[in-house]
């Protein structure tokens, strides 16, 4: 079965979040659960985190189909290392806040080296900023996203993603999250059936589909390989609707929350509704 939403808008209470999806009809929803550009947010309340269970269990919205992102700030790779330290305890800070809403996981960016350091050294460095962070959490896994490769950002490659998932201590509590757009972008064609089929069988075979937690399904402006990160509207960008008519035939993306982050949040409820019709 697939479980389609969007990265929903916080608006007010973070409680109103699964009722926003609910109304537009997902079985899944991303939110950020603080202001993803700044540092510091007010904590969130004991009303605000009980109200927020208690909906989610009302509409039928599990964890595991809730995929809740990080800062933008966040930079687990930083070379500098007062922003390092600085981006590590904002990290534990986004796992402590999805464990009182009764959250699962974490999708984050990797890291960027700034050209700075070697993608290797960014790599270690995000290795120990999961580890440290694991160890100093419970109950809620680190998801990485795919990234499209733009400016000295990691994670556009297959082999970035399975580089940090082995140098991670424990295993059951990191995964991944796949970009459409994104993974187009850093030059892994799924536009075609070829290519779709290839790409999957890579991705299984450097990473592997059971690190496979959660997708963002979005069309991109720009072409292949461009290593531009624009969203676009479903069937309305590089990737085609062919795409995502192979994507919703595929049992392998079942049972993971498959996040709209497409730019026109008016039709979220028609792209849903077109996607669904698809499965």
């Amino acid at each position: 079965m697939k479980y389609i939403g969007a990265h929903v808008p916080v608006r007010g209470r973070i409680a109103e979040s699964p009722v926003l999806a609910d109304s537009i009809g997902m079985k899944a929803f991303a939110i950020f659960t603080r202001n993803p550009s700044r540092w510091k947010s007010a904590p969130i309340t004991d009303e605000d985190a009980e109200l927020f269970r208690q909906r989610c269990a009302e509409l039928g919205f599990k964890p595991e189909f809730i995929l809740p992102h990080d800062s933008f700030l966040i930079n687990l790779g930083s070379p500098d290392a007062t922003k390092l330290e600085t981006s590590r305890a904002a990290f534990i800070d986004e796992f402590e806040r999805c464990n009182r809403l009764g959250l699962t996981m974490v999708n984050f960016h990797p890291g960027s080296h700034l050209n700075e350091i070697s993608e290797d050294e960014c790599i270690a460095r995000i290795v120990e900023s999961l580890n440290r962070t694991l160890d100093r959490t419970h109950g809620v896994s680190a998801i990485i996203e795919s990234t499209a490769g733009q400016g000295s950002n990691l994670g556009y490659r297959f082999e970035h993603l399975a580089q940090i998932i082995d140098g991670v201590e424990d295993k059951s509590r990191v995964g991944v999250c796949i970009d459409t757009c994104h993974t187009y972008a850093a030059g892994y064609d799924l536009a075609t059936p070829e290519g779709f089929k290839a790409v999957w069988e890579e991705f299984d075979r450097i990473v592997g589909f059971g690190y496979l937690r959660g997708m963002h399904i979005n069309d991109s402006k720009k072409p292949l390989g461009s290593r531009v990160d624009r969203h676009e509207s479903i069937g309305k960008g590089e990737l085609g609707e062919g795409f995502f008519r192979m994507l919703m035939a595929d049992s392998r993306f079942d049972n993971i929350p498959l996040i709209l982050e497409t730019p026109d949040e008016e039709i979220w409820g028609n792209e849903i509704e077109w996607l669904y019709a698809l499965c």
